[in-house]
């Protein structure tokens, strides 16, 4: 990994700037908990889905000609089941966007795979690509659980994903875990860590499985459940000490928490991860990806918009063949919303963010947030390291409640 990536002055990550995000919707199958854009297909329109992304990605730059100008520093394919893609059409559209826009040299170029789409001569597909960072969709190595999240794969299979990826010359190899799974227990939650930090991934990512029930629109299989009463989470407690058993079980392996749901090896951090979390620009193509732009000048008030792509791929293949612009919906942002968005997302790093700079940038008076801050130290949730505000191992447990009462 040639490129380093820049590093964010405001919380000292390394971040890229400015990066792609292209979704690739389709799946074999659809994860009860599931919420993204994904649709389930036997088969898969692949050639004319990658034709369709170059075409949205051209109509976007027609739209912006100042893009044209700039050079991204991380791609991210993820979906969906993205290992699902032919690694001819992958290429296809990584060589698509090189050609019309500049890539940084040693760029991050990662995609997700799933494990029971992972066989050597796809992911040797792949690396021939130019893809050098590969996340494993893992979620578990305990059979029943993977059952319960309606997954395809067993944990055998998943170990043999990830050495695949090994041999297929990959050298960055992430994988991803949930945990607070109906039916888990504490020691499953930390047989899993402690199974998969053995392994010898450069980065882990681990979430806490968040079910969306706030309206039937995004409603799943797994929230309806719930609302029945057929299943239970495990209480909040005891998700709490499965957070612990596993950040304990990555430390002893080196593996440092660098966001809230995050560990990775020194120096191995997701670049385009960073780039949401430290208030980076991305590009975002393909059903239902969100973009975001600035629109202000250096110097001036921040200002940008966010835009949604259609969910629907008949519509968004059509819409992108036409030349037009696929998007479901565009939202200006004002300096506060980006401020609110900078604070909250900055606090999610280790290394903090220097508050009082971001209050400034985005034309926010600090001092009203002093007390509080002061009375987050007091209780040992955060500390003040310099200019930044860092939260403990105690407060990102409880992430969301800070940022609400600090903004």
């Amino acid at each position: 990994m040639d490129f380093a990536g820049p590093i964010d002055p405001l919380t000292g990550t390394a971040a890229a700037r400015f990066g792609l995000y292209v979704h690739f919707p389709y799946c074999l199958s659809k994860c009860p908990y599931c919420d993204f854009a994904v649709a389930v297909v036997r088969q898969v329109p692949e050639e004319r889905y990658a034709r369709a992304v170059l075409a949205e990605l051209d109509a976007r730059l027609a739209a912006e000609p100042s893009l044209r100008g700039r050079t991204l520093e991380s791609i991210f394919l993820g979906g969906g089941t993205p290992s699902i893609w032919h690694p001819r059409w992958v290429a296809l559209v990584l060589e698509g966007v090189a050609a019309r826009l500049k890539v940084a040299p040693g760029a991050e170029i990662s995609l997700e795979a799933n494990p029971s789409v992972a066989d050597a001569e796809r992911f040797a597909g792949y690396r021939a690509a130019g893809v050098n960072r590969l996340s494993l969709g893992v979620q578990s190595f305990e059979d029943p659980l993977l059952k319960a999240l309606g997954r395809e794969h067993t944990g055998p299979e998943a170990v043999a994903a990830y050495e695949t990826a090994r041999r297929a010359g990959f050298d960055v190899v992430s994988m991803d875990f949930i945990y607070g799974v109906h039916g888990q227990t504490r020691a499953q939650a930390e047989s899993d860590a402690r199974r998969a930090a053995a392994l010898g991934p450069e980065h882990l990512s681990t979430y806490a499985l968040t079910v969306e029930r706030e309206s039937l629109a995004v409603a799943t299989p797994l929230s309806r459940q719930l609302d029945k009463g057929e299943l239970a989470l495990p209480p909040d407690e005891e998700v709490v000490e499965m957070t612990k058993a596993i950040r304990d079980a990555y430390g002893e392996h080196g593996l440092v928490r660098y966001e809230i749901s995050n560990h990775a090896r020194p120096g191995y951090g997701s670049r385009h991860n960073a780039l949401y979390w430290t208030g980076g620009e991305y590009l975002a193509l393909g059903v239902g990806a969100t973009g975001m732009l600035l629109t202000s000048a250096p110097g001036e008030q921040p200002a940008g918009y966010r835009y949604v792509d259609l969910r629907g791929s008949d519509a968004y293949m059509r819409a992108a063949e036409e030349g037009k612009l696929p998007e479901s919906s565009r939202e200006e942002l004002s300096a506060l919303e980006l401020f609110e968005e900078r604070l909250a997302m900055g606090l999610r790093l280790r290394s903090g963010v220097d508050w009082e700079t971001v209050c400034t940038r985005y034309g926010q008076d600090p001092e009203p947030r002093r007390k509080e801050i002061a009375r987050l130290v007091q209780h040992g949730l955060a500390r003040l390291e310099g200019p930044r505000l860092v939260l403990t191992e105690a407060g990102a447990d409880v992430h969301s409640a800070i940022s609400a009462r600090l903004l």
